[in-house]
C-alpha cells in the first residue's frame, strides 16, 4: 500500500509540474492550429527564401504594406521595441514582414521600409498570386480598396508568433503593444 500511495505521490507531482510548464501566453494561443506552414518568397535583398530557413529562432510574422497609413507603422514600432526589450534574445527571434501590395512594394522599396525599423528584420514579397496563397494560409484577408496609384489595401492586422520549429503558436492582435509581443517571443524562445 506504501508503495502505491508512493507511486501516486510522484505521479500526481509529476503532473502538476508539467501542468506548470505550460506556456502562459498572454496574446491568443494557437497551438495545434490546422493552418499556417511554409512557404517561400524573396526577401527585401532578392534572394529566395523560406519560412524554414528560420528554423532555430522564434519568429514574429506580420503581413502588411509599405503604404500603410497607421497599422502597418504602429506594429512595425511595436516590434521594433519588442526587440528591445528583449535585449540579447532578441537574436534568436525573426521579424518577416509579408507585403500584402506586391504591385507597389518591390524589393527596392521593401528594402528601405523594412530595416528603417531594424536590421534584422526582413521583408517578403512575390508576384500577385504567391502572396495571396501565403495569405489563404494563415487565414489573411487582402481587399484592395479603390483605383489608380493611391490605392489602399484592408488587410487583417494581427501578428503571427511561431516557434523555433515554425509552427504556428500564438495571435497578438493589432495594438497589444510591445509589452506582449516581448512576453510573448521570450516565452518561445526560452522553449
Amino acid at each position: 500500500m506504501k508503495r502505491i500511495l508512493c507511486a501516486f505521490s510522484c505521479l500526481l507531482l509529476l503532473g502538476l509540474l508539467l501542468g506548470c510548464s505550460k506556456a502562459s501566453f498572454q496574446g491568443t494561443d494557437l497551438t495545434g492550429a490546422a493552418f499556417g506552414g511554409d512557404f517561400q518568397l524573396t526577401t527585401h535583398t532578392g534572394k529566395q527564401s523560406k519560412l524554414s530557413d528560420y528554423r532555430g529562432k522564434a519568429v514574429a510574422l506580420f503581413f502588411g504594406y509599405t503604404n500603410c497609413p497607421d497599422v502597418c507603422p504602429t506594429t512595425m514600432s511595436e516590434l521594433k521595441a519588442a526587440m528591445q526589450q528583449l535585449g540579447p534574445k532578441a537574436d534568436q527571434v525573426q521579424v518577416l514582414f509579408v507585403s500584402v501590395d506586391p504591385e507597389r512594394d518591390t524589393q527596392n522599396v521593401l528594402s528601405h521600409y523594412v530595416p528603417a525599423f531594424d536590421p534584422r528584420f526582413v521583408g517578403l514579397t512575390g508576384t500577385l498570386a504567391q502572396v495571396e496563397k501565403v495569405a489563404e494560409q494563415y487565414k489573411i484577408i487582402i481587399q484592395k480598396q479603390g483605383s489608380g496609384s493611391s490605392y489602399t489595401v484592408d488587410h487583417s492586422a494581427g501578428t503571427y508568433l511561431l516557434d523555433k520549429e515554425g509552427k504556428l503558436r500564438v495571435l497578438v492582435n493589432y495594438g497589444a503593444g510591445p509589452q506582449i509581443l516581448a512576453h510573448d517571443l521570450g516565452v518561445l524562445v526560452n522553449e
